[in-house]
């Protein structure tokens, strides 16, 4: 049996748990449903996101099984969507540079593209380093 590949980083998971509020670790960890819940309701109120901090490893394990890896790194796609991703830095990284450009001169679409990234940023990649 093969190894799978290790597409996402813990160290990265942790970071964005800090904002876990938010649901930002659990988008990165391709789970946009309960990241949006996460969002509206502040981690569960607090309570989810305590738990998430030792759900984090089961979490990584889950989406190295199911992302595959390539050329574009998850964590770095993750980190200029998080930080950048209002001006379209990570679909420039993608090789997206229309939409990028969009981005760019609207603001990630006024907001709707950034949140639309947020909830399909893992598959986006998954194509993209299987085209490759």
């Amino acid at each position: 049996m093969t190894q799978p590949s290790d597409t996402h980083s813990k160290t990265i998971g942790y970071i964005l748990w800090i904002f876990g509020f938010t649901g930002a670790h659990r988008f990165y960890y391709g789970k946009p449903v309960t990241g949006t819940l996460w969002f509206f309701t502040l981690g569960l109120l607090g309570i989810g996101w305590l738990i998430d901090l030792f759900l984090i490893p089961s979490m990584d394990r889950q989406a190295d099984l199911r992302f595959r890896a390539g050329k574009v790194d998850y964590s770095v796609a993750w980190i200029l969507l998080t930080f950048l991703g209002f001006f379209g830095i990570h679909r420039m990284y993608l090789g997206k540079w229309l939409t990028g450009i969009l981005y760019l001169c609207t603001f990630g679409l006024l907001g709707v593209g950034y949140l639309y990234d947020y909830w399909t940023l893992n598959d986006q990649i998954t194509v993209v380093n299987a085209s490759k």
